[in-house]
């Protein structure tokens, strides 16, 4: 079995628990509030296996399964099976975790502030897939279909103003550092992918004969 079906399993089922379980609920969810005064930095990590329902798990978790499959391979083919798989998901924890870091430190006072999702940890996942093949198309909406370069561009675009103009209950700073910080972990953990992603973008664009 893969670390990223591993993965899918212990959220759906730590998700599932916690729906009919608020103590659980509040005991994983992220709180700056609790994770500054009580030092309670492990909600870093575990807001990642707490979905707010049934839908944002679906989501969540086919969009990691989808491409997660594919980063996982490149550290198994890189590191051998076992070990890949356990870099692969130290690589998705920790993004999980750093991520939340800017809401964190925005929100440390505010008692009222939490969140739940692996969605930061997801779009990690996704940007190392986007820096592996820039050129494999990806649906915007799930529906326009463009380059996953340019989706990632617009993407980060569209996090970052959203965090700065749009209140709608979404954590938008924690879908931008993820992604900044899968791409970062990527390139100190996979040798050739920088060159391959240029070289990619620089001889195998797809109008290029």
């Amino acid at each position: 079995m893969s670390a990223t079906l591993i993965i899918v399993g212990i959220t759906a089922i730590v998700s599932f628990l916690s729906f009919n379980n608020e103590r659980l609920f509040n005991q994983l969810m992220h709180s700056p509030y609790s994770e500054y005064k009580y030092k309670e930095y492990y909600r870093w990590i575990t807001s990642g296996f707490v979905h707010g329902d049934i839908m944002h798990l679906f989501i969540n978790m086919f969009v990691f399964h989808e491409f997660g499959r594919f980063v996982e391979s490149l550290y198994t083919s890189s590191y051998g099976q076992l070990p890949g798989m356990l870099i692969f998901a130290t690589i998705y924890l920790a993004i999980i975790a750093i991520s939340n870091i800017p809401t964190y430190q925005k929100h440390q006072n505010w008692q009222g502030y939490r969140a739940v999702g692996a969605s930061g940890g997801v779009a990690g996942i996704l940007f190392i897939f986007i820096l592996a093949r820039p050129w494999s198309m990806l649906g915007i909406m799930g529906i326009i279909p463009v380059p996953a370069v340019i989706f990632g561009g617009l993407y980060l675009w569209y996090e970052s103003y959203a965090a700065k103009n749009i209140s709608d209950n979404i954590g938008h700073d924690t879908h931008f550092m993820g992604a900044l910080v899968g791409v970062g972990l990527a390139i100190l953990t996979i040798k050739g992918i920088v060159s391959g992603f240029i070289d990619q973008i620089g001889h195998n664009a797809p109008w290029i004969s």
